[in-house]
Formats: structure tokens, sequence, C-alpha cells
């Protein structure tokens, strides 16, 4: 379960990041952009490791011996990906206003990375729903709190959220291989 709270951790700080830019951004009606931002970033982010889950479970037979080695190999993409966008300018900086569709959009592109981190339940003893739950709750909750952060503190947070995410996901995948 450890592994578990971990990986929500990390893949929580890519929509912690977002909602950070957004909280520096858009500081009018912040306490609405929060559940907002909690809302769309827990949901989609608890519903896409469990279509990697699925995706996984069916290579699974497939692969074999290989799963560890293909969990970290998407653990380290992802990884790397995040720890790139955490030193490139992020999205936030052009989105003028917040609506339901710019909130849709930034919670399927936050998601994507726990889509293919889902792939990863396969291999621990984990109950897959619960995970997502999990995995989902962390994000609300974090996702919630970054508005809140980024209208306080300004960016400076953003990108050293995104820069941890990353690097936590490539020591659970190197994790993986190598226990």
């Amino acid at each position: 379960m450890f592994d578990v709270v971990v990986l929500a951790l990390a893949l929580s700080m890519d929509a912690f990041a977002v909602s950070i830019g957004l909280g520096t951004k858009h500081p009018r009606q912040v306490t609405r952009l929060a559940v907002l931002c909690a809302v769309y970033f827990g949901v989609f982010q608890g519903l896409m490791p469990l279509l990697g889950y699925a995706g996984g479970k069916g290579l699974l037979g497939w692969i074999g011996a290989y799963a560890p080695w293909v969990a970290f190999g998407l653990l380290l993409l992802i990884g790397v990906k995040m720890i790139y966008e955490a030193l490139s300018e992020g999205i936030e900086e052009d989105i003028a206003q917040i609506t339901h569709k710019v909130l849709l959009i930034l919670a399927i592109a936050t998601s994507v990375d726990a889509m293919a981190a889902g792939f990863t339940l396969t291999l621990l003893p984990v109950a897959p729903l619960l995970s997502c739950a999990i995995i989902g709750l962390t994000t609300l909750v974090f996702s919630y709190a970054g508005v809140f952060v980024g209208r306080r503190s300004g960016a400076w947070l953003e990108s050293k959220a995104e820069l941890l995410g990353g690097v936590v996901l490539i020591l659970i995948g190197i994790k993986m291989v190598v226990i």
C-alpha cells in the first residue's frame, strides 16, 4: 500500500503544479476555481490509472517476465516528461479564462501520465479500485490546495512540485526492476 501512496503523491504533482499556476494567474473566485480543479483533476487522475490497469492486465500475459521492465520504462518516460515540463513554461501562462472546456482539457492532459502509470498497478499486490481511489483523492486534495498555494505564493513552487513528482516516478520505476 505504501507504493500506491507514493505513486499517488507523485502523480498528483502534475495536477498540483497546474493548479498552482491557475491560482497564480486567476486569483478571483479562488474557492470556486479550487473546487473545480479538485473535481476535474481528481476524477480524471482516479479514472485514468484504471484504464491503464485494464490495458496492463491484457498485456501482462504477453510480456510476462518483462513486465517490471515495461513498468520501469513507462515510469521513466513519465518522470522525464514531468522533469522536462517542470523546467519549461507551463500551459497556464496562455489561459485567459477558466472554462469547463479548459479544465476538461487540462484534466485529460495531466492524467494521461496516470493512465500509463496504471500499468504498474498490475505488478503491485493491491486492489486496483482502492489504488485508483487513493490516486484520485490525493490529486483532489493537492489540486484544491494548489490553487490557494498559487494565489498566495506565486509560481515559484509550481515547477518544484512537478520536478519532485518526476523524480519520484523515476525512483519507483527503478524500484520495480531492482527489488
